[in-house]
């Protein structure tokens, strides 16, 4: 999207006439979404007088940071002395599972108590990935045996984080295809199984997303949203050829915001989402 800006900038200032289609064009294949870019145009279109340069940039720039959300407060244990439960979602190879690992390195380096939870457990993989993590980052782990029910993984882990004072326990669950009907029943289940424990649980369910896919992760959003409600994304992957602009698609359209982001493989390369810096780099 960067790219595009700086080709039609030079037009401007070549004192080339605007081409809106073009333009329109361009602000779609950036994945904001067809109403977004069309949006946009409209607006540009309004000053009625020739555009200059800065103010196609500053136009976009002030248009998308009015669509996305205020910047969500940092996240806190509740005060009941029960963990705040997290659960990752989303389809194999967005790096889901190494997301959760670094929002576990995050709220550790605030000073939490945080417990990593395999609940992918048809994917020995990622059980393994993830006690990997655990054991980097120094922090709890819990896994059931081979092909154990999701659910009850997570329930033991509860249990477990609930007798031990953790105050953080983040359940990565199956990443398989989303278009499978198991995997939202699956996903449901978990649900309802940690609402045994705290009907309020899971106090945060994310669903990770890779910043290069475009419309893929528009239909990802709409398909785990069915199963389980949505609090939010994390963009992956924005150190990329992606900036993330399906997620400016994706709230407009599924009112669910991004609350993290992750720029590299560092564990320290993930942070919290922050409207005016996204829209910085996204232009």
């Amino acid at each position: 999207m960067a790219g595009f800006f700086n080709k039609l900038i030079s037009k401007i200032l070549d004192d080339k006439q605007i081409d809106w289609d073009q333009l329109e064009a361009d602000l779609v294949a950036s994945d904001i979404g067809i109403r977004q870019a069309m949006s946009i145009v409209d607006e540009l279109k309004d000053l009625g007088r020739k555009v200059k340069a800065h103010e196609v940039v500053e136009k976009v720039k002030a248009h998308i940071y009015d669509v996305l959300p205020a910047d969500k407060p940092p996240l806190l244990p509740p005060s009941d002395g029960k963990p705040y439960v997290i659960t990752m979602v989303g389809v194999n190879g967005v790096g889901k599972t190494t997301s959760a690992a670094k929002l576990a390195y995050l709220l550790k380096s605030k000073g939490y108590s945080v417990m990593l939870v395999a609940a992918d457990t048809f994917r020995a993989a990622a059980v393994e990935q993830l006690e990997r993590w655990a054991d980097r980052l120094d922090v709890a782990f819990v896994k059931g045996a081979p092909n154990a029910d999701p659910s009850s993984v997570c329930y033991t882990a509860h249990e477990k984080a609930v007798n031990e004072g953790i105050q953080f326990l983040i359940c990565d669950t199956a990443g398989r295809l989303h278009t499978k009907n198991n995997l939202m029943l699956e996903l449901d289940k978990i649900k309802r199984t940690l609402q045994k424990h705290n009907e309020d649980a899971p106090h945060l369910s994310l669903l990770a997303v890779d910043a290069t896919t475009g419309s893929n992760a528009m239909q990802q959003a709409k398909e785990f949203s069915k199963a389980v409600p949505l609090d939010g994304l994390v963009m992956t992957k924005l150190d990329g050829s992606g900036k993330g602009g399906v997620s400016v698609a994706i709230y407009r359209e599924l009112g669910i915001p991004t609350r993290f982001v992750g720029t590299g493989e560092e564990p320290e390369q993930f942070e919290t989402f922050q409207r005016k810096r996204f829209v910085e780099e996204l232009l």
